[in-house]
């Protein structure tokens, strides 16, 4: 029997849309109409490695029990009781209704697990809003645009934790469980190239024309330095105007569903053409993620003027991607070889930054060090006043901040922390999630 888990929330704040995009194909129809579905739908999935069963339920609505709406509802409580885990949706854009409170005040009564996600936090303010999410009582609320993919892979780590635990014969089990690495870059970037280099033969299908590769493919390998890896060689993810074709909608589609997937990707850029918006865009799109990181500078033979084009990928790292300040490059030649075998340990490296946890008191003393040296500004005339910080979960590191009026710190200060933490820490290049929580968090004082 897979687990199961059940999608639910009341109408329309996007159940169907994130059921569709964590099986991976639309199955539930979409609507802006309350209501439109009816009926649970169900589909397998593979969701953080493991294989799993999910169900779209119908809308959460208060009612008498003999309207459709009462049967409805009757039907996702049901749902509910025969799921081994719960994602419960509200939409953070609207913000909290009574019916979400009642409903997570009932959810807080039942036995099974419950992920908590507050969806449709697209845009500047949509973390922010998200964080009304935690008056429901439910744990970190995950901010996700289930319409735009952003979030998903947080999503995916948090719904494999809360899973049951597996039978013994299972990877999870395995303390030589693969390490899921993605390979994403622009096509002809020498993605499948890099791939056969490091398996030593010739796996995939390679040449100077872009997009030879047009769907992801799955291939298990033991790195002689460090153990058992599944690698995915991804096809080429092109500019948004230029997909065109049917197979190359696939193809980008594929590409982001093995960034969601993995837990390392490396990002492939060509040097002679340099690092451009399309290769931020994807590093952007995998620190969004929550995923470790080693960029890749291929095609580091041909370039003739070295250091100037190193100068020029470091300015560009500095000036567009700040929030991964610090990031591995690697440069080498997949053609020839040399230099690959420094990629392997770099991706190692990535991934135990990335799992890695820092004990409370270590945490506070840094914390206290931050304030002391640089105390909170005023928040429309009143004072920020921070508490204490955790680490409540790794897999990217991500740190909570506890405080009266926490929630307002603006952004330069929460930069200011963040890179902070990754300087004192040593944790250069990996993604850092900061989770502020004022006292109208009821955990906040129950936590002081």
């Amino acid at each position: 029997m897979l687990p199961t888990i059940a999608v639910i929330g009341r109408p329309n704040v996007g159940k169907s849309t994130l059921f569709n995009r964590l099986v991976g194909r639309k199955i539930a129809i979409v609507d802006d109409q309350p209501g439109v579905t009816r009926d649970r739908k169900e589909a397998e999935a593979r969701i953080g490695g493991r294989d799993v069963r999910i169900l779209d339920t119908a809308g959460l609505e208060e009612a008498p029990p003999e309207t459709i709406q009462g049967r409805m509802r009757a039907s996702s409580e049901a749902a509910v009781r025969e799921s081994d885990l719960v994602v419960f949706v509200v939409d953070a854009r609207a913000g909290l209704t009574p019916s979400d409170r009642a409903f997570g005040e009932w959810l807080r009564r039942q036995t099974v697990p419950v992920v908590l996600v507050a969806n449709k936090t697209e845009g500047r303010q949509g973390g922010y809003a998200a964080m009304e999410a935690y008056e429901l009582g439910l744990g970190d609320p995950i901010a996700v645009s289930a319409e735009h993919g952003d979030g998903i892979g947080e999503l995916h780590d948090a719904i494999r934790e809360n899973l049951p635990e597996e039978p013994e014969e299972d990877e999870r089990e395995d303390p030589d469980r693969p390490l899921r690495l993605a390979i994403i870059g622009r096509p002809n970037a020498g993605k499948s190239t890099l791939l056969n280099a490091l398996l030593g033969e010739e796996r995939m299908i390679t040449g100077p024309e872009p997009g030879l590769t047009r769907d992801s493919v799955s291939v298990e390998w033991t790195d002689p330095s460090g153990g058992k890896v599944r690698l995915v060689d991804t096809a080429g993810l092109r500019k948004k105007a230029r997909i065109e074709k049917a197979l190359e909608k696939m193809s980008t589609a594929a590409s982001i569903a093995a960034l969601k997937e993995c837990e390392v990707a490396i990002l492939v850029v060509d040097a002679l053409l340099g690092m451009d918006e399309q290769d931020l865009r994807l590093a952007r799109l995998a620190e969004r993620e929550g995923r470790g990181i080693v960029l890749a500078f291929n095609k580091w033979d041909a370039v003739e003027d070295r250091i100037a084009a190193r100068r020029k990928l470091d300015d560009v790292l500095m000036a567009s991607l700040a929030q991964l300040r610090g990031i591995t490059v690697v440069a080498l030649s997949a053609q020839t070889g040399r230099g690959v075998d420094k990629l392997m340990p770099a991706v190692r490296q990535a991934y135990a930054l990335w799992n890695r946890r820092i004990p409370t008191g270590e945490l506070n003393r840094w914390f206290e060090a931050m304030i002391a040296k640089h105390p909170p500004p005023l928040a429309e005339g009143r004072r920020i006043k921070l508490r204490y910080a955790t680490m409540p979960k790794a897999r990217p590191p991500t740190v909570a901040v506890f405080g009266t009026r926490a929630e307002q710190l603006p952004e330069d200060y929460r930069r200011y922390l963040m890179n902070g933490f990754r300087e004192a820490f040593d944790m250069p290049g990996v993604p850092v999630r900061l989770n502020l929580r004022g006292t109208s968090n009821p955990y906040a004082e129950a936590e002081g």
